[in-house]
């Protein structure tokens, strides 16, 4: 039996492609409602393309622009957002730690030529979450956007621990045997 090739864009990658618009809109969204609806587009499509793409058995390029473009949409909303001073640089960083050590491991591999492939764990999937709930507290002026942004961090810190575990787990193995 001839094992089926995956397409190289499949259909869930045209919800995940549209984060780059809403990614690139954002910072100039006339207002808070504006800009709620523009989170509620993103996180609405990354829940869609995971859905179809699970339904649909995905496609080749998927597994990279889906991580691309929820890490673009998240920087881009979260340093426009900066300049209007409710968090501190280092609040900001910690809420964006998972996405820039995932961007620096990845450029690590590639360069290295050692690809390690890792599906979706939990701790990332409460990161985003996380980051969206920060994102609606910052544009809703909540009192509520640093004490997330501080749980964000901290949530990160998990997810990278638990994302560099996963990843040498085979490594640990394969020199045991």
């Amino acid at each position: 039996m001839r094992a089926q090739v995956k397409p190289r864009l499949g259909r869930a990658d045209v919800l995940t492609l549209l984060r780059f618009p809403l990614a690139a809109v954002f910072p100039f969204a006339p207002g808070p409602l504006a800009r709620l609806a523009i989170v509620a587009a993103a996180a609405l499509t990354d829940v869609a393309d995971g859905l179809i793409a699970r339904r649909t058995g995905g496609s080749r390029w998927g597994p990279v622009l889906d991580p691309i473009a929820d890490k673009t949409f998240m920087a881009t909303a979260f340093i426009s957002l900066a300049g209007h001073g409710v968090l501190h640089p280092l609040e900001i960083a910690a809420v964006l730690l998972r996405d820039a050590v995932a961007v620096a491991a990845f450029v690590g591999v590639t360069i290295l030529r050692r690809p390690v492939a890792l599906p979706a764990r939990a701790g990332g999937k409460a990161v985003t979450v996380c980051q969206i709930l920060t994102l609606v507290a910052l544009i809703a002026g909540s009192p509520l956007a640093r004490p997330l942004a501080w749980a964000t961090g901290a949530v990160s810190v998990y997810a990278i621990w638990d994302y560099g575990r996963a990843a040498t787990r085979p490594a640990t193995r394969s020199m045991r045997n």
